[in-house]
């Protein structure tokens, strides 16, 4: 299981304490903005709406919310204005970062996005810089609970699924962007419940973070670069040892 993996599952575990203070309700908003104003306000036609409005429900986003939403998106109501903007940048003991942001004010962003980094160790880097180390994939996590991995596998092997991963908690389902609507697709026929589900940018190799304080840098840069509120998601190319997290989480 790769560090990053480990720290994402971590944070969706906390993310209850992140609803009640707005953070995700706020991000899940801004992407259902986005994909209705790109695709239109009809999920049956508008993949991207479908995933926005399926991440906003797992993070128990009221369904009022996700309208209102929408209804921004299609300039039925009036709200913001988003522009979707990746940045790409170096972390600490050299791991790469790739920062999804959907925002109203890039002059805002790239300099608070800039400071954060600056202070944890790393920097923001040129269009291209790192963007080559990932590949887009559509990732799904179902809980161990509800199927064991060669079910997994039955299910979704005519869908397109690359990878089946035993993740601790949870088994970690990895497929081409493509086959990523098949998969949940299968899996909701099945009956199997996914627990969370996302397109994500996968790295091609990993840096190993073996020492503790190191791990504990990397992972508190993440934690300060997701807290932020254009920020939509943060990829990085860290592994890390569970004893290692451990150590790092509890320092």
């Amino acid at each position: 299981m790769s560090g990053h993996s480990k720290w994402h599952n971590i944070r969706i575990r906390k993310g209850a304490q992140d609803a009640k203070r707005g953070k995700l309700f706020t991000k899940a908003a801004r992407e259902v903005i986005m994909a209705a104003k790109q695709g239109g306000g009809n999920p049956d036609t508008n993949a991207r709406l479908r995933l926005a409005i399926r991440n906003a429900r797992e993070v128990r986003m009221p369904n009022e919310n996700i309208e209102r939403a929408i209804k921004k998106g299609c300039g039925e109501i009036d709200g913001e204005s988003y522009e979707e903007v990746i940045f790409e940048g170096y972390g600490p003991h050299g791991i790469a970062l790739m920062v999804e942001t959907l925002t109203d004010n890039r002059n805002r962003t790239v300099p608070e996005l800039r400071g954060v980094l600056s202070k944890r160790g790393g920097n923001l880097g040129e269009s291209g810089c790192v963007a080559w180390m990932f590949e887009r994939k559509g990732v799904v996590n179902v809980d161990r609970a509800a199927a064991d991995e060669d079910t997994l596998l039955t299910v979704t092997l005519d869908a397109g699924v690359d990878d089946i991963t035993d993740e601790g908690e949870s088994y970690r389902i990895v497929c081409p962007p493509e086959s990523f609507e098949d998969v949940l697709k299968a899996l909701e026929a099945a009956g199997i419940e996914a627990q969370s589900s996302e397109i994500s940018m996968m790295p091609s190799a990993t840096v190993q973070l073996a020492d503790a304080k190191h791990a504990q840098q990397v992972l508190q840069l993440l934690e300060e670069l997701e807290d932020n509120d254009d920020v939509q998601k943060v990829h990085a190319n860290f592994d890390i040892l569970d004893e290692v997290m451990e150590a790092a989480l509890g320092a």
